[in-house]
């Protein structure tokens, strides 16, 4: 049975944005620097609690974003809004370390074909270099979140075991990190998998941030949401538009989209502390920022509190 808080209690959710990361790192037209920035600020002032400006991988790997340092040292920092980049290696930390983030968000995958497909190397390797880049946050005091992709499925292996899955997070936990997103990388999660998984991770590690990541790829994003909110998650990443996706998962829909997340848990009593106008003029800009529509329902119909006039009587 489904526990959700009415709105007299608002329970706080905690939104992450990932799109000028996760999102614009699938787009083929270079967004000029100043527009990423201008996106960046905006989204500072909607009441996220993260945001995920850029990744500091290899420009030759993913040129989009070979402009980190700059749109790092060009964005307004808002007090509150905890700014995270994904870090691939021990040389991306160092940039990144060079413009003070606030936090490194390191990834690998649960799924050794995943992981090989994605980055290149075993899961043993990946392991062996992101302890590396964990001890080079600790030692300059900057915050290690880390993303396990494929948590609950691949799609060159199957389902994930939780087993499997908690392997990984146990080894990470050991190494002191102060949060971990778990992570449905190509849309395979389904409600029930999410509660098991988010009440086995929180009852072993109380003391970790927990986040989870999902992918609208067959639809049960949000339904896949909601179950972790009533297992007690309460922070989640989510893409201005749903923006994004994933290269072995040909033909998904990118993350969940952010305003649909927050116009559902608003509609819901939860506090997000977001400005859902907001989101929705940002995500329409979106658009014409990447020359297409995205995918975001929200965006086409309006919110429910969207009043149309009657129809004319004959």
């Amino acid at each position: 049975m489904t526990n959700f808080p009415s709105a007299q209690y608002s329970k706080r959710i905690y939104i992450q944005e990932v799109v000028t990361r996760d999102g614009f790192q699938a787009e083929s037209a270079f967004i000029p620097t100043e527009q990423k920035i201008a996106l960046i600020n905006r989204l500072s002032q909607a009441g996220y609690a993260k945001v995920e400006v850029t990744s500091f991988t290899s420009p030759k790997a993913i040129p989009m974003l070979a402009d980190a340092e700059d749109v790092m040292k060009g964005i307004d920092r808002v007090p509150g809004v905890e700014y995270t980049v994904l870090i691939p290696n021990l040389r991306g930390a160092e940039r990144a370390l060079s413009v003070g983030v606030d936090e490194f968000n390191l990834v690998m995958s649960v799924s050794e074909a995943h992981n090989q497909a994605n980055l290149k190397m075993s899961r043993e390797d990946s392991f062996k270099g992101l302890v590396s880049v964990i001890k080079l946050a600790h030692e300059n005091k900057t915050a290690v979140n880390i993303s396990l992709s494929t948590s609950f499925g691949c799609p060159m292996s199957g389902i994930t075991s939780l087993t499997e899955l908690m392997h990984w997070v146990d080894r990470f936990a050991s190494q002191g990190v102060r949060g971990i997103t778990v992570c449905d990388t190509t849309g395979m999660a389904n409600p029930a998998q999410v509660q098991s998984v988010s009440d086995t991770v929180q009852s072993k590690y109380p003391q970790l941030q927990w986040t989870l990541h999902f992918h609208n790829t067959r639809g049960m994003g949000l339904a896949n949401t909601l179950a972790a909110v009533n297992s007690g998650i309460d922070r989640f990443d989510s893409s201005l538009g749903g923006l994004g996706g994933c290269p072995y998962a040909p033909g998904a829909t990118g993350n969940i989209c952010t305003e649909e997340l927050v116009h559902m848990l608003d509609l819901m009593g939860f506090d997000t502390n977001m400005k859902i106008d907001a989101l929705l003029e940002c995500s329409k800009d979106l658009q014409m920022l990447v020359g297409r529509a995205l995918p975001s329902q929200l965006l086409m119909a309006g919110k429910v509190d969207r009043v149309y006039q009657a129809p004319c009587q004959a």
